[in-house]
């Protein structure tokens, strides 16, 4: 018997764009789900917060580069 493994919801935070998501949907098991409020990540509660520190790291990288500090 296959045992099935709950599923989350997280919203996009601000600021993630095409590229970010494009490399999340590569490095995790993760899903787009669009919704009336805008798109959900779904997936396992551990990999939506590993998505989450990674698109955190990305944005933070990309804020860094715009202001000129890398």
């Amino acid at each position: 018997m296959v045992e099935e493994k709950e599923e989350f919801e997280m919203g996009l935070p601000n600021g993630v764009g095409e590229q970010m998501l494009a490399h999340a949907f590569e490095k995790f098991d993760i899903k787009l789900e669009q919704t009336e409020f805008g798109p959900k990540l779904i997936g396992e509660y551990d990999e939506l917060v590993k998505v989450r520190e990674f698109l955190e790291n990305a944005i933070r990288e990309r804020l860094e580069e715009l202001e000129g500090k890398k």
